[in-house]
């Protein structure tokens, strides 16, 4: 099969570009490497069935990018991720993940592309009044970036309905593991592991009682290898574990991970943070035949033995 991975050098895409090339399948990368890195994508480079193009995905090139390569399935990660940022600047981030969403669209429909699976993020739930959240949930945008992942999702729909493009849509829980970055508003884990492998100091905001649900990414690049095919189509599926833990529970497994004292320092709690979340993925079992199989601890071990590494 041939795949377009919109946003591959990133962590998620490019653990997706090595599991579609370890399957036989032929990938082709666009990513404008602000926030991705080539480094990621070290072991596709130079394999037969795989190419790369440094493109932002607002470009018209685009287009004829996919025109030519005439994917069958587009794996749609790009995308401006920063909650804060889109607070900061709106309009910046409607730019990227609306207006670069729907170029994409475009360039699958007249390419003639199969399926376009579609990454989305628990923020379109806002603050949800049942944990885990159930997949037919309603959403509840609380942020320009839930709002821009939204509209992804309406024109998704629109595409399908009018040009009878199919899609997936995968809700992500809080992915982690290796090649994440801890720079930026990067996952708490990341950040948490380089810190502790640096013997840098640690922070937990709050008294370390706020959840969050963590799918390691070799699970999350499973569910998106599943919606590829026609299972799911024009449906959007949780990957999350649905098990909450809690800040200083991660801190502590962390620091076991890594080797390192568990002695974080506390800080008073971020506006806006959300108390809890997790998201029930019990219909990804029903609708792709996916679950998540790593559990935290393993998960963890494994981030850490790639950051010591490096």
């Amino acid at each position: 099969m041939r795949f377009l991975v919109t946003g591959g050098a990133g962590f998620i895409g490019s653990t997706l570009v090595d599991r579609l090339l370890a399957e036989g399948h032929e990938v082709a990368v666009v990513d404008d490497l602000s926030s991705g890195s080539r480094e990621n994508l070290a072991g596709a480079a130079g394999h037969p069935l795989f190419r790369f193009h440094e493109f932002d995905v607002r470009d018209a090139a685009v287009r004829e990018l996919v025109a030519g390569w005439r994917p069958e399935v587009v794996c749609h990660l790009a995308a401006q991720i920063s909650v804060r940022a889109s607070v900061a600047d709106p309009v910046h981030d409607a730019r990227l993940n609306v207006e670069g969403t729907v170029n994409v669209l475009e360039a699958a429909r007249l390419a003639g592309a199969r399926k376009v699976v579609y990454a989305s993020s628990v923020a379109v739930y806002g603050r949800p009044a049942v944990i885990p959240v159930p997949g037919d949930a309603a959403t509840d945008a609380r942020s320009p970036y839930a709002a821009s992942k939204l509209s992804g999702e309406v024109y998704l729909s629109m595409f399908r309905a009018l040009h009878g493009l199919s899609y997936t849509t995968l809700v992500l829980s809080n992915v982690y593991g290796p090649r994440q970055s801890p720079a930026g508003e990067a996952g708490v884990v990341s950040i948490f592991t380089d810190a502790l492998l640096r013997g840098t100091p640690t922070v937990v905001y709050g008294d370390g009682s706020q959840t969050r649900d963590y799918v390691f990414v070799d699970d999350v690049v499973d569910g998106f290898v599943r919606a590829a095919s026609e299972r799911g189509d024009g449906r959007r599926f949780n990957l999350g574990t649905g098990v909450q833990t809690t800040d200083r529970e991660l801190h502590a497994l962390v620091a076991a991970a890594a080797g390192a004292p568990d002695a974080p320092s506390f800080a008073p709690a971020r506006l806006g943070d959300l108390p809890a979340m997790a998201v029930d993925p019990a219909p990804a079992l029903e609708g792709l035949g996916w679950r998540p199989r790593t559990d935290l601890a393993t998960g963890l071990k494994a981030t850490a033995e790639w950051a010591r590494s490096r």
